[in-house]
């Protein structure tokens, strides 16, 4: 009896200098950006700490609410300006500009014409961001070497929605500080994706600037999901998002390079055929333009897993997904096209506690003109 009384009394000793080193050693860094400051309750810590469990079956979709298919076509119809009809059947010359543009985008030359490299700096830039022990110099010292950066981020600094004293912000440390973690990722955003939203006003005006904004909020919202629900890499899930977002428009380009080439047979830009080509393709584009960014085979499966209704079964899969949606209903509540009370019924069912949902949609909601292009 004595023996069995001191195996207890070493066993919880043991477990006591365990308990004690584990609280002792350094808080381990979230793997969110500052960006979104998601606050955990103790209730939150415990949850995230405990062991994985088997996740509950989706709950039916609440009275009111949108489905995922349902409210990334309201985006499409805001980016197009038009309302589109499922029923709507192209005729054979837009049939005929639908497969030219598809055929064109897997084609690897044109592709590389269509989609800009990689920006050497974005990964490094990126991590140093989303790393909350960096120091601001470093992030200054990388912005330095990218001239393009440099004016970016002075102008964003300057701007009015950042700008706190009358006397013009001049140093790039002093403006990295000004713009904080959220500003140096719209900063990032923006030297990934403006170069090729750049598209000239046509017969959709607004289709870019809703596409990047879109992708703007959608990659804040990927990397919640990914560090809070998936444990998954937030800046891969980031990445992806801005990824999508150029697929949209370089699909979008493609299709209004073949109908010019056509203009001559009287064929109009059809809003039906490019939503179109948008849903079924843009996954697809996605994962070549990632390959030839040299993503990683995961985030590559990701791309593949969005084609179709069907949930997808990785954790950056689902994040990819889950931010998509979630950055659409941002937009198109902002835009008045839903209201907030249809927008957070239609959130895609996910373990993130309401409490990270609530912060997450006020972040995406605030700061309108923080994602705007310049």
């Amino acid at each position: 009896m004595l023996i069995g009384l001191l195996t207890v009394l070493l066993a919880a000793a043991a477990a006591a200098v365990a308990a004690a080193l584990y609280l002792a050693r350094p808080a381990a860094r979230p793997d969110a950006s500052e960006a979104v400051e998601i606050l955990l309750s103790p209730q939150d810590l415990q949850q995230l700490l405990a062991p994985a469990k088997s996740k509950p079956p989706a709950p039916d979709p609440p009275s009111g609410s949108l489905t995922s298919g349902q409210v990334l076509k309201r985006l499409r119809e805001l980016a197009l300006g038009t309302s589109i009809s499922s029923a709507a059947r192209p005729g054979p010359g837009h049939a005929a500009i639908t497969a030219a543009a598809v055929a064109a985008t897997a084609d690897g030359a044109t592709l590389r014409q269509l989609a800009p490299r990689r920006p050497s700096l974005l990964p490094q830039l990126i991590r140093t961001a989303n790393d909350d022990a960096a120091p601001r110099r470093e992030l200054a010292a990388i912005i330095r070497r990218d001239p393009s950066l440099v004016g970016s981020l002075l102008e964003m600094a300057n701007s009015s929605f950042y700008r706190v004293t009358e006397r013009p912000v001049e140093s790039i440390d002093r403006a990295v500080v000004l713009l904080g973690s959220e500003g140096i990722r719209s900063l990032i955003a923006a030297a990934a994706m403006q170069p090729i939203f750049r598209v000239a006003v046509g017969p959709f005006p607004q289709f870019a600037q809703t596409v990047w904004e879109h992708a703007w909020r959608s990659a804040n919202a990927a990397v919640v999901h990914a560090a809070m629900a998936e444990k998954a890499d937030p800046f891969a899930a980031e990445l992806l998002s801005l990824v999508w977002g150029l697929a949209d428009v370089v699909l979008f380009r493609a299709v209004l390079e073949r109908y010019e080439a056509a203009a001559g047979g009287g064929l109009r830009p059809d809003a039906a055929v490019i939503a179109g080509v948008l849903e079924s393709h843009s996954a697809g584009v996605a994962r070549r333009i990632g390959a030839g960014w040299d993503l990683s085979e995961a985030s590559l499966a990701a791309f593949e897993q969005q084609a179709g209704a069907g949930e997808p079964v990785t954790p950056l899969g689902r994040s990819l997904r889950f931010g998509r949606v979630v950055g659409a209903l941002a937009v198109l509540c902002i835009n008045g096209i839903i209201d907030e009370a249809t927008a957070t019924a239609s959130f895609p069912h996910s373990s993130l506690a309401r409490e990270q949902l609530e912060r997450m949609w006020v972040r995406l909601k605030s700061r309108a003109q923080a994602g705007r292009s310049r």
